[in-house]
Order: structure tokens, then sequence, then C-alpha cells
């Protein structure tokens, strides 16, 4: 998996490339503990190119999430394709993050 980040004024998009599974579910979650450090919790995941997840990619999901609802913040995912939605609502996990339909919109949340 490929981990891009980019930034849109104050806000960190991360967008991880390829399937989120357990062969790289820890260095994501990493990543976006060194990104929630550094970004006051400002940052949105891009999952447009996730093509599926598995429950190690959704326990670093979870993970993150926790951590950011610590400090009043919620994990914003955007683009999630119809596999991903599906597995997020099948896990009645889909209640724990804020979803967009584009990283544009997930972006403007935070003004």
């Amino acid at each position: 998996m490929e981990i891009q980040e980019q930034r849109q004024g104050a806000v960190s998009v991360i967008k991880p490339v390829g399937p989120l599974s357990a062969d790289d579910a820890e260095r994501f979650k990493e990543c976006l503990v060194e990104v929630l450090d550094r970004s006051l919790g400002r940052f949105v995941v891009d999952v447009s190119a996730v093509a599926y997840v598995d429950s190690t990619g959704l326990e670093a999901l979870v993970d993150v999430t926790e951590m950011l609802a610590e400090s009043g913040h919620a994990l914003k995912l955007c683009a999630a394709n119809e596999t991903l939605r599906e597995v997020l609502d099948l896990t009645d996990l889909s209640k724990m993050f804020e979803s967009f339909e584009d990283v544009n919109s997930a972006v403007r949340s935070f003004l």
C-alpha cells in the first residue's frame, strides 16, 4: 500500500492506495497518528483508492477514531466506494466516521 499525503490549507488529506489489510494496517495507523499529532485533528482520509478493507484495517480506522474522539474530533472519510460503505454498514461502524462524497466537501467541513 502506498500512502499519499497532501495539504489543502490547514487540512491534511491522507490517501491510501491499495487494500487496507493486515499487511499494511499498522503502517497506515502509524501514519494517521503522525498526521494527528501535527495537524491538530484537521485531516481527512480519502479512501477512493481503497479497493477493500479487512478486519485489521477496520481496527486501525477505529483505533484512530477513538484517539480523535478523546480530543473532541472525528475521523473524516471521503469518497468511499460501494464495497467499503457496505462493510462499514454491515459492521455497524459507519456511525463512527464522518463521511463525505469527495475531498473538497470533507475539507470544507473544517471551516
